[in-house]
């Protein structure tokens, strides 16, 4: 109604002429938004102070122009379509794109490659089978949160998190032969989060980075948006090449102003390849960062379903009473991706800062999830549930080992469990491959995204997590099939 209000009338022009321009004025600056209902005649009559048969009169010119339509029992309402038309404003947003953009735009496999389609067999994803989440249990946390809590957990929280969940946590690296004194966590959404607050806190671009190659897309995407030179060590059939490393390392040592800020690295079910890294070489690891000042960032992908050895202890518990260690956790791949809960361990002092930035960024992750989160954690239920998956995961990944050695011709195999396997073609192009298995119904991740220099032309994921066995053998037999055809 403040539109309409501030028409002062003269005593120069007709009333109805006045209110019809003054109308028309406003739809024409866009003010009046297209298809937006009008005050009826009586409501303007009052708003004008005026009689009511002049605003009928400035309504039927309007009309007759075309500036405003009626319909019959729900009013009248602006019509700035051509108006619209005749002052689009149109800018470049292409010559306004950033690099960061740029790049996440081009490395967007989301985008880019083949999408999920319900008729296909797809070993695409590795995130977990929704139909063992106990929702019973989750529908009790959810409500017993709310009693406990009320309007409270519905309202603005803290940056750093919801402090019986940070709690729970602290407890949980406790269990994980971590010592936790004069550390803190900061919750994030997932793992992303945590990774993107931790790499704006302390790089510059122009920094440089190690990290495995092949490794996880994301970080890649990630590393490349901020602007920083990735020292790349290659994981092959015996794992992390340790004498790479030691080359880069001693190579690197040898240029001045320049200093490597970080190595990140992930030990447990590594993404893609599935490997496990033996407890001597995480103690190796450690110590060659230790030696040459290089701060880790762990990532502790999967680590719960270790369910084909002995617990391995991560890298950040040999790190105790130190600071270089910092752990990015997430259940995201084994429970409740969708409330996208992950936490960044370290220093009290780090955490603090990226405290600071994570308040700048998005305030805080909802404490509603976080709530419902820690209250299911806390009752046993989760023990329960990583017992159930651990054996059902295992099964799965048995089974798939055995039709990929069964059924695909493959220079080597990579995976110690977890979530999917990682094949080595002997000389195949798995794109081609794809191309081809996509015809019959079947898709899985190409390895070259996985990698940063290119190489993995002849490489591929498979993710069973949510396929049935039946699916599982006839998807790999149909993958296996088509490899012949493709041999020169």
């Amino acid at each position: 109604m403040l539109l309409f209000s501030n028409l002062k009338l003269n005593d120069t022009e007709p009333i109805y002429i006045q209110i019809k321009n003054h109308i028309s004025d406003m739809i024409n600056k866009g003010l009046i938004p297209n298809n937006s209902k009008l005050p009826s005649t009586r409501e303007l009559s009052q708003i004008f102070n005026v009689s009511r048969n002049s605003v009928i009169l400035a309504y039927e010119e309007l009309k007759s122009e075309g500036v405003i339509y009626s319909i019959s029992g729900k009013g009248t309402f602006a019509n700035s379509q051509n108006t619209i038309l005749n002052n689009a404003w149109s800018i470049n947003w292409d010559n306004l794109e950033n690099d960061y953009s740029k790049i996440a735009n081009k490395m967007d496999i989301v985008k880019s490659e083949i999408p999920w389609k319900s008729d296909l067999i797809s070993f695409k994803s590795i995130s977990p089978n929704g139909e063992l989440f106990d929702m019973e249990e989750l529908k009790k946390s959810f409500l017993n949160r709310i009693s406990l809590e009320g309007h409270k957990i519905l309202n603005y929280g803290y940056a750093k998190g919801y402090r019986p969940l940070i709690n729970y946590l602290l407890g949980y690296m406790n269990t994980k032969g971590v010592d936790t004194s004069n550390k803190d966590i900061l919750i994030t959404n997932g793992f992303t989060e945590g990774l993107d607050i931790l790499l704006s806190s302390f790089v510059e671009k122009g920094d440089y980075i190690i990290c495995e190659n092949p490794t996880h897309n994301t970080a890649i995407k990630i590393f490349k948006a901020l602007g920083l030179n990735i020292i790349s060590v290659n994981i092959n059939k015996d794992g992390l090449d340790f004498k790479m490393l030691k080359n880069k390392l001693n190579n690197f040592n040898n240029k001045k102003d320049t200093k490597i800020k970080f190595a990140y690295i992930t030990p447990s079910y590594h993404n893609p390849t599935g490997v496990v890294m033996s407890p001597e070489n995480r103690y190796e690891f450690y110590n060659l960062m230790k030696k040459n000042n290089i701060a880790i960032i762990e990532d502790g992908f999967n680590e719960e379903l270790l369910y084909s050895s002995s617990h391995i202890f991560p890298i950040c518990s040999l790190d105790n009473l130190s600071n270089g260690v910092i752990y990015i956790g997430s259940f995201s791949k084994i429970l409740f991706p969708g409330m996208r809960i992950g936490w960044v361990f370290g220093d009290k002092s780090i955490i603090s800062k990226l405290e600071s930035v994570k308040r700048c960024k998005n305030i805080h992750v909802s404490f509603l999830d976080q709530g419902i989160l820690y209250d299911y954690l806390s009752n046993g239920g989760f023990e329960k549930y990583v017992k159930k998956i651990r054996k059902f995961y295992g099964d799965k990944f048995n089974f798939a080992y055995e039709c990929v050695k069964k059924y695909i011709p493959t220079e080597y195999i990579l995976g110690d469990g977890g979530l999917h396997i990682f094949l080595k073609l002997k000389n195949i192009d798995s794109r081609i491959l794809l191309s081809k298995c996509y015809e019959k119904g079947v898709i899985f991740m190409p390895g070259d995204i996985f990698y940063i220099d290119g190489r993995g032309y002849d490489t591929l994921r498979l993710g069973f997590s949510r396929l049935s066995f039946e699916d599982i053998e006839k998807g790999i037999k149909i993958i296996g099939d088509t490899i012949p055809d493709l041999v020169q």
